[in-house]
């Protein structure tokens, strides 16, 4: 159990599978434990350290699948066990956070919570730690629920947009969510100047999230906060089970954040990138001179605008193509234009409903 007093806790959601990411992100080792950028660093260990000299290492809860209990130890070796906060079934981001906020609740009431994913790319660690810095003493002396928006640089569809009140305060209000809209909406909103791309990045005190999960989800609160006593003890796991066997699936965007009236935005540009797709892992990459994006054993004629990835056991090449996906990972060799990234994840809906092909899932 926490035993320093220390009101900075973050809670880092690391449960999904990944399936945009397919096939390098698999259901045995999702996308968040791989070192997808090259760096030496998986994902989630990259999370991790943008916090230190921000969160105490005692501090921090990972949310993840039960089947993920070895890797995540293995990657993170400073967790304890009761760090590792286990889903039996993923119920989406309400349930995954009511897990954590309900849990720290029980060892500090003045707590201060970032909730972030385990897999995003942030370029300039210097100005995020400002930001959260800055958060952190926002959501410490108001009652709000503070989100992360990001400075739009293109009309994405991918990601969920942010409309703020325009005027002279950092923080902002806000107005609406609206979650991936069509090009032509997201151009709308870009040329308005009054949307940001929503990070899914959350800060606020224990006492405004446990209001707003009481008002919003009361269903949703009344299960993980039924019981705290189950935390920290050997009834913990059996205790979790049975609330998510009862759990539905829910977003704390649906469930919270669009409908309470103390939301606010913090603008913020600090090189972030929701590493989702492989369209995303190309933005962030360097390109060679024909405009692509190369990782691994490859040779390419008259190829351009394409992320090209192996896993570097044998050789790929590649003639003719312009503004596709490649990659080979393993057993599994997929082909995609670039702007049909979004199918990838029918691809593993549909290899999943097929007996004779599940396996490469």
């Amino acid at each position: 159990m926490v035993t320093q007093i220390n009101n900075n806790f973050l809670i880092v959601m690391a449960g999904g599978v990944g399936s945009r990411f397919w096939p390098f992100s698999r259901s045995k080792e999702p996308k968040q434990f791989l070192d997808i950028l090259g760096t030496g660093k998986t994902l989630i260990q990259q999370t991790i350290d943008r916090f230190d000299g921000i969160i105490p290492r005692e501090n921090i809860f990972i949310v993840t699948n039960e089947d993920y209990k070895a890797i995540v130890k293995s990657q993170l070796r400073f967790l304890k066990d009761d760090q590792i906060l286990l889903e039996p079934v993923g119920r989406n981001t309400a349930p995954c956070i009511a897990y954590g906020v309900s849990k720290i609740s029980t060892v500090n009431q003045n707590a201060n919570i970032i909730v972030c994913p385990s897999d995003h790319v942030i370029l300039d660690t210097t100005e995020f730690q400002r930001v959260i810095n800055e958060g952190m003493k926002y959501v410490s002396d108001n009652d709000s629920l503070l989100t992360l928006g990001i400075h739009p640089s293109r009309p994405d569809t991918g990601y969920g947009y942010i409309q703020f009140h325009h005027d002279e305060n950092t923080i902002k209000k806000v107005k609406t969510f609206t979650e991936k809209p069509d090009v032509d909406l997201a151009k709308t909103f870009i040329e308005s100047g009054d949307f940001l791309w929503n990070s899914g990045i959350f800060i606020w005190n224990i006492n405004s999230i446990e209001s707003a999960l009481e008002k919003y989800l009361p269903e949703v609160s009344e299960l993980f906060f039924s019981d705290k006593t189950k935390y920290y003890t050997k009834q913990e796991n059996d205790f979790i089970r049975s609330v998510y066997s009862q759990c539905r699936n829910i977003s704390i965007d649906y469930g919270i954040m669009e409908k309470a009236s103390n939301v606010y935005v913090f603008p913020s540009d600090f090189g972030w990138t929701d590493l989702g797709t492989w369209k995303s892992l190309y933005e962030t990459k360097k390109k060679d001179n024909d405009n692509n994006v190369v990782d691994g054993k490859v040779l390419l004629n008259e190829t351009n605008n394409c992320i090209i990835k192996s896993d570097g056991d044998k050789l790929m090449v590649v003639d003719g193509l312009d503004n596709y996906i490649v990659v080979q990972h393993g057993d599994v060799v997929m082909i995609c234009r670039k702007e049909y990234e979004q199918q990838v994840k029918n691809f593993v809906t549909d290899i999943r409903q097929n007996k004779d092909l599940s396996k490469f899932i």
